[in-house]
Formats: structure tokens, sequence, C-alpha cells
């Protein structure tokens, strides 16, 4: 625990001008971002008595080790500034935004030849007009049906599209009206586009615009006796109606307005958002934060509203904002969204009226959102905090261990041998701190050393940054870094922090436990691994998957804990992520080097030719085996590729046969093949090998 007094700056140093905070921990990573009017003052409620802080104040300041601080001109600045840090940054004692899901919009590509409808969700795109977000994509699905009907734009995805312009045959759609079928030329992109322009004003809210001609013309056909027609128009005009009463009239005046309500106690917040575009509720959204530093009501606002328009421009950016509280002080939040909307925005708390109770209804729903998280999560919390003080107790840890990394080898048969690094932080796995590894010092099938080399690798990077940033030496700090060197073997030596980044690349946080995969052997490694490298603190552990023991370094019997235990059970959950991991990664690589052929090296030799010597001559065992003439007769190929062909592959040594190793029995090969690729082939853990891509790319390699 550090003494803020240690780094608190000298009198003097902290302008009294706006800018932007940031504290970091002694591993220099960004542990909060902060804004202020007055730098001065604001930083100097930061350095007064511990006793009379907020118990999560206190918490942080002693957390950190270093402050420092950037100057801008205005607090709107300030504002976009913070926004950007704590995006970049995601800094442990800022609010936490959690469970705030991708939410589904319904998304017409105006930026294509031939606008399509669809559901969309992630990042927003230039040229495409959204509507929503929905709570669930089977609503949007739900009114996209009613409105084909009546604005039958294209849905398909561009494979179909094409496939149907090739054959000359629409799609089902296309053939029950509810598609006009721009890909057979039933209408031409620009009819298509105004079908598109069509539907998108019905869903921005002018409805009567629409259904008060097509009534005129049901009318006009029932007076001339056009019944079927008639008819027609009728369904159209219920189809119309029954996607407006989707939407109710909330608001008479035809209000473009968003409605923010917060539900919080100590220690969370429920942030609830109602879309309302042209008096009628278009979307619904919500999230719940966790309030790791002292905050009011008004900041929690602004950081709502720095989660929903921080990367929105225009008219996603209503007219109208109401909120609960406003921020302190408004001007900058409302000069802010007034910049992202390019015109004036009204951020203010209804007081009467329709909107009053309209952000009533706003609230009753954060309040239930915030109940139902809390019922939730409390036995989640309970349970994983249970799971790592079992797993203290029982390899006698001076504390729970925060953050775990496990590491495991896989191969098959001694042959792309990988590793793999996961890490969970306070019981939930980190993905984005996963790291893959190659065996590189060896050849071959050797769990326990290639435990060593995996483990040395990691930790001997760990101690590089430790020493880069500063953290073994007096008076250095990362501002006086040097350029990363790279070692005999291909290692990054001292890549990571710089001065304008917080968080810790690679490998520059430690564990509190290591777990390995495995038994007393792969134990010892591990532990051999740190002993060698002068690391004493980081304990290590292993866990054998038959009867699911945990072995200790230097202990002769294991640690056998209850089958009941949950720090069994969250042990169990690492090691079978790490598992999944390598091997994940192991058959990218084996599939990677099965599609390899020797064709590969000749240069000019694209992939159409190389189909085309495949398919002309069978397998692969073949066209080795075939004369320069013989190669000379597929079509696109000359003399001199074929000389060059027939060079590349005498000089390429035959892979040997696959063998099925349940039975013995030699794979046989199939044309297009090279022996020993086929699938079939079992690995050491007894599965089949599988030619497929990897189902996750997850982490990176090292």
């Amino acid at each position: 625990m550090a003494d803020p007094s240690s780094y608190r700056p000298k009198p003097g140093e902290i302008p009294d001008t706006p800018g932007v905070y940031r504290f970091r921990d002694e591993h220099r990573r960004v542990i909060y971002v902060g804004k202020a009017k007055s730098l001065r003052q604001r930083l100097a409620n930061y350095f007064q008595d511990l006793a009379g802080m907020h118990p999560r104040t206190r918490t942080m300041v002693t957390t950190a080790a270093s402050v420092e601080w950037t100057v801008v001109s205005t607090e709107v600045e300030a504002l976009q500034l913070e926004y950007s840090w704590i995006k970049e940054y995601d800094p442990r004692f800022n609010v936490k935004y959690r469970d705030d899901k991708s939410y589904p919009y319904l998304a017409v590509t105006m930026n294509e030849e031939y606008p399509r409808v669809q559901v969309m969700r992630g990042h927003k795109k230039k040229g495409v007009r959204y509507f929503g977000p929905y709570g669930h994509a089977w609503a949007i699905r739900d009114t996209v049906d009613l409105l084909l009907r009546v604005f039958p734009v294209r849905t398909c995805s561009a494979g179909v599209f094409k496939n149907a312009a090739r054959t000359g045959r629409p799609c089902l759609l296309g053939y029950i009206g509810k598609c006009s079928a721009p890909c057979v030329d039933r209408v031409s992109a620009e009819e298509h586009r105004e079908l598109a322009d069509e539907f998108c004003d019905f869903m921005a809210g002018r409805t009567n615009t629409y259904i008060r001609p097509l009534e005129k013309q049901m009318a006009e056909a029932a007076e001339e006796m056009e019944y079927e027609r008639a008819a027609r128009l009728r369904d159209d005009i219920e189809a119309l109606k029954k996607a407006m009463e989707k939407n109710a009239v909330v608001l008479a005046d035809a209000t473009d307005a968003d409605l923010i309500a917060v539900a919080e106690d100590e220690l969370e917040a429920a942030v609830q958002i109602f879309h309302v575009r042209g008096g009628r509720v278009r979307g619904q959204r919500g999230w719940v934060t966790d309030k790791v530093e002292e905050i009011t009501t008004g900041a929690l606002v602004e950081h709502a509203l720095q989660q929903l328009y921080g990367e929105e421009t225009g008219d996603a950016v209503p007219k109208e904002v109401l909120v609960p509280a406003l921020p302190d002080p408004v001007e900058p939040v409302q000069e802010w969204l007034t910049g992202r909307r390019g015109s004036i925005v009204s951020l203010r708390v209804p007081q009467r009226g329709d909107k009053k109770a309209l952000m009533e209804t706003v609230q009753r729903n954060a309040q239930q959102a915030l109940v139902l998280h809390k019922t939730k999560r409390a036995s989640d919390l309970t349970t994983r905090s249970r799971a790592l003080e079992e797993i203290a107790d029982a390899l006698d840890l001076d504390s729970a261990p925060l953050r775990i990394e496990c590491y495991d080898i896989s191969h098959l048969q001694g042959d792309d041998v990988v590793a793999s690094m996961v890490v969970f932080e306070d019981g939930l796995a980190r993905k984005s701190e996963y790291r893959r590894f190659q065996i590189k010092g060896f050849a071959g099938q050797d769990d326990v050393r290639s435990m060593h080399e995996v483990i040395t690798r990691r930790f001997r990077r760990y101690l590089a940054e430790k020493e880069r940033t500063g953290e073994w030496t007096d008076g250095e700090n990362a501002e006086n870094a040097e350029t990363p060197e790279i070692d005999s073997n291909g290692e990054i030596v001292g890549t990571g922090l710089t001065e304008d980044d917080g968080r810790p690349r690679k490998f520059a946080y430690p564990p509190q436990l290591v777990v390995v995969d495995g038994g007393a052997p792969q134990v010892a490694a591990a532990r051999r691994a740190l002993d060698e490298l002068g690391i004493d603190d980081i304990a290590v552990c292993g866990l054998a998957k038959r009867l699911e023991e945990v072995w200790l370094p230097g202990d002769d019997d294991p640690v056998v804990l209850p089958r009941t235990s949950e720090g069994l059970y969250l042990l169990q959950r690492v090691r079978d992520e790490a598992h999944r991991f390598a091997i994940t990664y192991q058959r990218s690589k084996r599939a990677k080097r099965f599609r390899s052929s020797p064709l590969d090296d000749v240069a000019g030799l694209g992939d159409t030719r190389k189909q085309a010597l495949l398919k002309h001559f069978g397998s692969l065992k073949k066209l080795r085996s075939a004369t320069i003439d013989q190669i000379c007769e597929v079509p696109g190929i000359g003399r001199k590729t074929a000389e060059t062909i027939a060079a590349a592959l005498a000089q390429a040594a035959p892979a040997a046969p696959a063998v099925n190793t349940a039975t013995g029995e030699i794979m046989e090969e199939e044309p297009g093949t090279e022996p020993g690729t086929e699938p079939g082939t079992m690995g050491s853990s007894g599965e089949p090998v599988t030619m497929g891509a990897p189902d996750e790319r997850r982490g990176q390699e090292t």
C-alpha cells in the first residue's frame, strides 16, 4: 500500500487551469482518469488526511504510485479527452460499464447500390441508416416482415444476391412479393433506392405520409370495383398500422428525445434509456455500473452521456435529452452534445406533463433492472469470493489470488508443439490478456521441458518490463526507456509501456498464482524456471487431470480438495480454458501445415493454376511423377513454368503416410492430397485431427 505523500506533486507544480489527470499504479498502469475545471483544486482533494476520505477514494490513492496531468484550453476539451482516455485505458477505479451488450439496430445500407435492410450490431458505419436500438433481434424481424409488404426492399446477403443475378431466378421473397427483386432487374437501382428511402421515412416517424394515400387508393379501387387490388391495399394498410402499434405514441408533439434514468445504491447504479423519435418509443437499452469511485447522480448522468454519444454524430444525437439530474457544471456537457449533433441540444430535467410521466416510467425500469441485477449477482459474487478464499487456504497463500495464470502444452505426436497462457482476474476470464507460444528451444515431445521454456520466457519478459519501467533503478522512469531490443532467440525484450500508454503490454503484470496443467514434474519445472529467474513471490501449483489433484512444488503428496469445493471448480475452469485455448492454436497450426504444398514455393503459380494441375493429374503424387511434357499439357502451364514445377517437386521430400494410431492402418491417399494429410489421424489425446479452420483466434502469438 503506497503513501500518497510519496508521490504528491510539489507546491506550485500543478497548474490552476482546466485539464485531465491520470493516476498510475506501481506497474505504470492507469487506474483512474478524471477531469477538472481547476487541476490544482481537484488534485489537492486527493492528498488530504486518509481518514477523512471516502473508502473507495482512499483505496485508489493508496493503490496509485504516481499522478500526471494534461492541460487543455476549455472544459469541453477536458470532457472529450477524459472520454478518450477512459475508453483507451479502461481504468479499474473509474465507473465500470457492465452488461452493456451490443444492442441490435434495424439498419438500411444506403451506402450500397442496392440498399439492404438487416439487423446490425456493434460500431456504426458511415452511409448506413440506423433505427433502434431494440431489446431483441426478433422484434426487428417482426417489424421488417410487416413493412416488406408495402416497401419490398432487398434483405438478402451479397452472396444470395449475386447467385440470383447469375441464375436469373430471385429468392423466395421475390416470388411472394416481399422483395422487389432488383437482382433480376424487376426494378432498376433508382426505383429500389426510392423504396429504401420510403422505408426509412416510415421508420423515422413520417407514417401519415404513406397511410393516407393508401387509404385513398383503396377507396378509389373499391369504387371502380377492383376488389382484389382494394383488398391488397387494405392488407398493406393493416400491416403498416400493426407496425406502428408496436411503438405507441408517448409524446403527442412528435418529439425526438432520449430519456435517461438512474437507479443507484452505494455500490452500483443501473442506467436506463428510452429513445423517443416522432413521439414514439423507438428503442430501449440499459446497463449496470460499478460505483468504484465516489460519484453523484449528476456525474453518473455525465458518464452515461459519454457512453451514449461519445461516438455518435448528427441525428443520432437527439434535439432533447431528458435526465434525472444535471451534471455540474452543465454548460460544457451541453456544448459537447451540441458539437456532436451540429445544432443546439437541450439537456434538462423534465418538471411536468407527459415528459415527466414518461421519465417516471423509465425510472421504474431502471429500479427493476438494478433489483434483477443484484439478485443475479449476489450468488455469483459470493461464489467467486469463496472459491478464491478456498484456494488461498488450500495452498497456504497470504491472500486470495486475484490474478491467476494457467499454462498448458499441446502437440500432435511431438509435432507443432505449442503452449497457451490464460488469465483469470477476480475469478473471471480476461481474454484480452491470453497469450500463445510456439516452443522454440527444442524439437520433439517433452512436456516438462516445454513447460520450463514457456514459464522462463513469460517471466523473463516480466523482469525486463520491471527493469525498463524503472522499478529496479532510482530516478528512472518510462520516458527514459530505450528502444526495445531483440535477443538471440528472437524474443522482444522490453516491449511494453510507453509514457502515453498506461496499459501493460505483453507480460508486464504479474500473477499471484501460476497454475500448470499437469502433475509433480510440470510443477517442478515451473518452479525451477521461476527460481532461476530469482522470482520467489509467485505461488505455483498444478492440477492433474486423472484424479483432479492439486500438486505443490516439493511436496510428495498432492492437496486433495473436496469434490464440492468451489476452489477446485474454479481451478478446473481455469485448467480447461487453458487446454481449450492450446488445442485451438495447435489445430490451427496443424491445419495450416496440412494445407501447405510444394507448389506454394513456385513463383508466379497462383491458386487457379494449382487447382488446374491437381484436377488434371488427380493428386500431388501423380504430378510429382509426371514429365515436363505431361505438365505442359495442362492449360495455362508453359514449358518454363513446367520446369520450375518439376524442380520444386523434386526438391520437396514426400511426406510420410498417415497412420491411424488406434489400428495401425496406413491411410490411403485421397485425390488432390499429399500423403500424411488424411483426416482421421489420432492425436496424443486421442482426438481426431480436424482439417477445418479454428473456431477462435484470440490471444497473441509469441
